[in-house]
């Protein structure tokens, strides 16, 4: 998947150093759950699950080819035709700008391919990417969900449809 800026491509074991370099500021995860994932041994943990999730994308800056951050799909609901789209840091120097729309713009049309409904968890105190999902058209669909796979950490749910989806973004509407 490639825009204007980033592209996204699948997450491979030796990426480790480089998105570890672009994890590695403890500002990126003070708003998470898991607020010492900056750190070495933990964000080794954390890049091993992506890479065993089978769902994980680098994030990459088009002008640089640096890795700038990741982010995956995971839970798959084939019956549904819902997946969740998450996991997901930028590096520090490209918060406010335009690659998180980018990369959710990317990540949205893509799985509108195949499923009806997007879902997001982010951690409860995660302002930040609550306002962001709300600008996307995200919808807070339940509060303090804990999702099986996250160490007992509760997290808010949002919500996205295809029909929502389309409807504000006309432009990036998927068939």
């Amino acid at each position: 998947m490639t825009g204007p800026r980033i592209s996204l491509r699948p997450l491979v074991a030796s990426d480790f150093e480089a998105l570890y370099a672009a994890g590695c500021d403890p500002e990126i995860w003070r708003q998470h759950s898991e607020i010492g994932r900056w750190q070495r041994d933990n964000f080794k943990i954390f890049f091993d699950k992506a890479l065993g999730s089978g769902g994980a994308h680098a994030i990459v800056e088009n002008d640089s080819e640096d890795i700038i951050g990741s982010s995956r799909y995971y839970d798959f609901d084939a019956i549904n035709k819902q997946i969740f789209i998450g996991y997901t840091f930028l590096a520090r120097r490209f918060w406010g700008g335009k690659c998180n729309l980018e990369l959710k713009k990317l990540m949205i049309g893509h799985a509108f391919t195949f499923a009806d409904r997007v879902l997001f968890h982010t951690s409860e105190q995660n302002l930040r990417s609550q306002r962001a999902l709300e600008k996307l058209g995200a919808v807070r669909r339940k509060d303090l969900v804990t999702p099986p796979d996250l160490d007992g950490a509760t997290r808010v749910e949002y919500s996205l449809t295809k029909e929502q989806w389309n409807q504000r973004h006309p432009a990036d509407a998927s068939s």
